[in-house]
């Protein structure tokens, strides 16, 4: 039965290094520059994601969102992280690691965003391979699964090229822009190669 336990971490997940990148956990003190890359990146943005609250890039509501990511991570649901260039430390996009379910299964989803100044630079490429053996060794899983919507050819590129494998098509999905959009499934196994 030690196979089903869940993970017990303690205290936060650490940095992650990878290739011109390092993720941590967001932090209070990143919100200024969180808001401000949101905030000129919201017309690229918003086609991908589910629509905003009101109040989002707000102060309180960043707040808010970092307990939440905290309790995810006591629970051992879900594990957020901002994405810096590891030149300058600029905050370049997020990635998470959510719905992490245990059990049989061992399996978790990504899903990530990235500022429009640094989209299609190889950093979320890079951010996804650094996240991966991660999830692999330290939380144990066996598998990633991520979901993204037909028309986002660079997603499914990016995808691809981490090792992830096409595994079919779920109609509406995923309430994105206020819309019930199908997405393209895909998963990589503990045991793929990494792409």
């Amino acid at each position: 039965m030690a196979f089903f336990r869940t993970v017990s971490l303690a205290e936060p997940a650490g940095a992650i290094e990878g290739k011109g990148v390092m993720l941590r956990p967001p932090q209070m003190s990143d919100f200024e520059e969180w808001a401000a890359l949101r905030e000129r990146s919201r017309g690229f943005l918003t086609p991908w994601e589910p629509t905003w609250p009101m109040d989002d890039l707000t102060r309180g509501a960043f707040r808010r969102r970092l307990k939440r990511y905290a309790e995810d991570q006591r629970t051992d649901q879900a594990y957020a992280y901002f994405i810096f260039r590891s030149a300058d430390r600029a905050l370049v996009g997020g990635l998470t690691l959510a719905n992490v379910r245990r059990g049989v299964a061992q399996a978790g989803s990504i899903g990530y965003w990235m500022g429009e100044p640094y989209a299609r630079r190889g950093f979320m490429t890079e951010a996804v391979r650094a996240l991966a053996p991660y999830a692999f060794s330290a939380l144990r899983l066996h598998r990633l699964e991520a979901a993204c919507i037909p028309t986002n050819a660079p997603s499914m590129r990016l995808l691809e090229s981490c090792g992830f494998v096409r595994e079919g098509y779920a109609r509406q999905y995923l309430c994105i822009n206020g819309l019930w959009q199908d997405h393209l499934l895909y998963a990589r196994l503990k045991d793929d190669p990494p792409g």
